[in-house]
């Protein structure tokens, strides 16, 4: 493609890329100009249509360039959108780590559900406050012994309840 046809063809895109660009940007608030996203767009057809790669439909390229421009942009702003449900969805986490991260809190709640009160509260303050045993016994009233033991068989509990749910 030589650079008057690029101009050509950049020319009559120009509004569509705009508005393909606009329109992300009011769904997702991010800061971006739409005007830089199409610009590196065009830019990004241009050097493709330098180093020779075949360009069937140039309209076409172009929007796709822009649309992940502006993933691109909603990624690297890393903003935060609730639109799964009542899931946050963080820029730059795939569906894969979404959904994978929704599995894990699933199978914790059933494995948690199956413990005592007292069992689950040990393991919360070992696990996700990261306290130690003479800080729970401390905090908690209840020998050190007696807390390592109630850890120990709520681990073993949850285990076998994964073990015969595989």
């Amino acid at each position: 493609m030589t650079a008057q046809e690029f101009e050509h063809i950049s020319d009559q895109i120009r509004r569509k890329l705009l508005s393909v660009a606009q329109r992300f940007i009011e769904k997702t608030g991010i800061a971006d100009d739409s005007e830089d996203i199409v610009q590196d767009s065009l830019l990004t057809l241009w050097r493709l249509s330098e180093d020779g790669h075949p360009i069937r439909n140039a309209e076409a390229l172009a929007v796709r360039i822009v649309k992940n421009n502006c993933v691109a942009c909603f990624r690297k702003h890393n903003i935060r959108l609730r639109s799964i449900g009542d899931m946050d969805v963080t820029g730059g986490a795939s569906a894969s780590e979404i959904v994978d991260s929704a599995d894990r809190a699933k199978i914790a709640e059933m494995l948690f559900g199956n413990l005592t009160d007292t069992q689950r509260k040990y393991l919360r303050l070992r696990n996700e406050e990261g306290l130690s045993l003479d800080e729970i016994a401390q905090m908690t009233g209840a020998p050190k012994s007696s807390i390592k033991t109630s850890i120990s068989v709520a681990r073993k509990q949850m285990l076998e309840l994964l073990e015969r749910q595989l």
